[in-house]
C-alpha cells in the first residue's frame, strides 16, 4: 500500500525532452488542449498503412493527455491500431511495433494487449529487436486477471493497476523474480465529469507509468532506466 505521506514527483528535475515515444493506440487529437501536438503518427489498420492517425474513439488522446501531464518536452508519435471501436488484432499490433522500431522510438506505449497465448513466438521476436535496439516497452501484465501478450514476457516493463496510487506517483515490487509497476488507472480529469465516469482501467495506469519511464529515459540510458525506476528517489 502506499504511504500516506506524500511523496515527491519522481524524476522531477526531467520533462522527457527529446524522447521519442510511439503510442499504439486508437490515434490522437493532436489539438487537444491535453496533448499539445504530436510529432507524427500513422495508421496501421486492415486497409493499409496511411499517414491519417485522427482518434475517433477517443481513447488514445487520453492515453496521450497522460504521459504528457507528466513528460511534457517528449515526442510524442501516434500509431494508430483501432479504429472506430477498441478492437485490433496481434497482426496489427505486432506491425505497429515494427513500425516503432523502424521509426527509432525510445519507448513504446501498449495500452492494450492480446490473451493468445499462440502469438508469444511473434512477440518474443520483435521485443527482442527492441532489446537490441534499447527500446523499452510498457504494457499491461494481465487483462481481467489473464497473462497479456506481450506485458507477460521478459523484455517489457511490465504494468498493473493500483486504484489508491494517486496519479502523480506509481510503486514497484519484485513478483516472481521481476519487477512489476503499479499505478492508477485514471487519465487526466475532465472538469465536472466525475472520474468513475471518464475513461479509465488498465490502459491508463500504463500510460500514466509511461509518463514517469519518459522522465527517467532522458536522464538515463535505456539499461538503467528499469533499476532507477525500481529505486526510490
Amino acid at each position: 500500500m502506499m504511504n500516506e505521506e506524500r511523496k515527491p514527483l519522481r524524476f522531477a528535475q526531467y520533462t522527457g525532452r527529446g524522447v521519442r515515444v510511439a503510442m499504439i493506440d486508437s490515434g490522437v487529437h493532436a489539438a487537444h488542449p491535453h496533448v499539445g501536438g504530436v510529432a507524427g503518427g500513422v495508421s496501421i489498420l486492415p486497409a493499409g498503412e496511411a499517414p491519417e492517425f485522427v482518434d475517433v474513439a477517443g481513447h488514445g488522446t487520453a492515453v496521450a493527455g497522460a504521459i504528457r501531464e507528466k513528460a511534457p518536452a517528449a515526442e510524442l508519435y501516434a500509431v494508430k491500431v483501432f479504429d472506430r471501436s477498441l478492437r485490433t488484432t496481434a497482426e496489427q499490433i505486432l506491425r505497429a511495433i515494427e513500425w516503432a522500431l523502424d521509426h527509432e522510438m525510445q519507448l513504446i506505449n501498449l495500452s492494450l494487449g492480446t490473451l493468445n497465448p499462440a502469438h508469444r513466438a511473434a512477440f518474443e521476436t520483435v521485443l527482442d529487436r527492441a532489446r537490441r535496439q534499447q527500446t523499452l516497452v510498457i504494457a499491461p501484465i494481465e487483462i481481467s486477471g489473464r497473462p497479456a501478450f506481450p506485458g507477460c514476457l521478459p523484455h517489457v516493463l511490465p504494468v498493473t493497476l493500483d486504484w489508491d496510487c494517486p496519479r502523480d506517483q506509481y510503486r514497484a515490487e519484485f513478483r516472481d523474480g521481476r519487477p512489476l509497476f503499479f499505478a492508477s488507472g485514471y487519465p487526466r480529469p475532465i472538469p465536472d465529469v466525475p472520474p468513475q465516469r471518464n475513461l479509465h482501467g488498465i490502459s491508463f495506469a500504463v500510460a500514466n507509468f509511461t509518463g514517469f519511464v519518459a522522465r527517467a529515459r532522458e536522464g538515463f540510458a535505456a539499461a538503467e532506466v528499469e533499476r532507477r525506476m525500481m529505486n526510490e528517489e
